[in-house]
């Protein structure tokens, strides 16, 4: 599960009002009187392709590079629509700023830097080849008073400010970006370190419960065996009129048969592999097999999986099975009971269902069984999550990735 930060989400954010904030600008450059227009602006047509540019700005595509060129050359194709409809140079700084800003979201760095040098001789050619058209009252006025050097040297200053302008927002925006996405790769390696971590407590765990059946398997179970034993001889060598002795020492002899059976359970529930060599396929049958036994149902049964599994793979999808089918056993009375494993190409998935008892899931707080098999899902980079409410079944689901990457 991918850590997210808030300051990830505010990177987008601020980057979004940024814009809205040049498009009000715009909008208000666009309806202000320009004494230095005869022709009058028609703000009826401008104000709507600036709302459009600005609406772009809610999808901006990330994926197919065709897309992200589409995209730019829309938004190029509005700026230019603009030009016959409005004679100031004044808006047009605004609009190219906002697609310099996006291109920071779609494109790497030297896609931005494409995009920010066609906005920069954008605006070149539109400051240096589109004279804004003086007024007949005052043209020979304002002739006389500004030669050619001095509207050169203000086309040249306005020039200048756009790229300072242009660079310090590419600055901006790059170094917001680069956060980001040291923050995302940061979340990510805490994320692969979280799960190595877990992988590797794992692992001692299973070291551990391997030495404890062995521990159980070489003394508690050698010393049941040996009692079984001396009680069967016991039993042969008993006369036959203590009839009261006979029977004490039966039942202590079944008692003795139980214990030995339930270690033998116990350390084969311990052992690390329980499919004991086999696949996993004919281990599920084998435990269908019991549940069947156990609970007189017959589970309806849907295995797809098309390749062999990693070992820890089944091993895990195979105790959580077991601990699913345990669990109706013990808990749901169901009559119906349900078990799919179908292999995809994100993973493997295994749905248990039945129409038991149901309960609520917030509620359980002392589920032992539903922690450890939420844990192997998460141990194996996989998801687990569980749907029930009373008197409506339960649903138990598992997705466990073929192909995980650790640290």
């Amino acid at each position: 599960m991918k850590q997210v930060f808030p300051v990830q989400r505010n990177v987008f954010r601020l980057l979004l009002c940024l814009e809205w904030l040049l498009l009000g600008i715009a909008i208000l450059a666009s309806l202000l009187p320009n004494p230095m227009n005869r022709f009058t602006p028609l703000p009826l047509l401008t104000i709507p392709a600036i709302v459009v540019l600005g609406l772009m700005g809610l999808c901006v595509p990330k994926d197919r590079l065709v897309v992200k060129l589409l995209y730019t050359s829309l938004e190029f194709g509005l700026i230019i629509l603009l030009h016959p409809f409005n004679s100031g140079v004044g808006l047009f700084p605004l609009l190219y700023l906002i697609v310099a800003i996006r291109s920071c979201a779609m494109f790497q760095p030297r896609g931005r830097l494409v995009v920010a040098g066609l906005t920069f001789l954008s605006f070149v050619l539109t400051i240096f080849f589109r004279m804004p058209p003086l007024p007949h009252h005052s043209a020979n006025a304002m002739m006389q008073e500004l030669n050619g050097m001095t509207v050169f040297t203000l086309k040249l200053n306005a020039t200048l400010t756009f790229g300072l302008t242009l660079g310090f927002v590419l600055l901006l925006v790059n170094a917001l970006l680069a956060e980001r996405e040291s923050r995302e790769q940061l979340a990510t390696a805490n994320e692969q370190l979280r799960q190595y971590a877990l992988r590797i407590e794992n692992q001692a765990t299973l070291q551990e419960r391997n030495r404890i059946a062995r521990e159980i398997h070489d003394s508690l179970g050698h010393l049941l065996t040996a009692q079984s034993i001396q009680l069967e001889n016991a039993l042969l060598f008993l006369p036959p009129e203590a009839e009261k002795t006979q029977t004490f020492l039966t039942e202590a002899r079944q008692l003795g048969s139980g214990a030995l059976h339930e270690v033998r359970q116990s350390v084969a529930t311990l052992r690390s592999d329980p499919l004991r060599g086999k696949s996993l396929e004919t281990a599920i049958a084998y435990l269908v097999k019991n549940f069947q036994q156990t609970t007189s149902i017959i589970p309806d049964t849907i295995l797809e999986v098309r390749s062999p599994l990693p070992c820890d793979v089944s091993t895990g999808i195979y105790r959580i099975l077991q601990e699913a089918l345990t669990n109706i056993a013990k808990h749901a009375a169901a009559t119906q009971v349900s078990l799919q494993l179908w292999e995809k190409p994100d993973g493997v998935h295994l749905l248990v269902e039945d129409n038991g008892f149901g309960f609520h899931p917030d509620q359980n707080t002392t589920g032992f069984g539903l922690k450890g098999m939420r844990e192997r899902a998460i141990v194996l980079g996989g998801h687990f999550t569980i749907t029930s409410q009373p008197q409506t079944g339960c649903q138990i689901a598992a997705v466990i990735p073929l192909s995980r990457q650790f640290l």
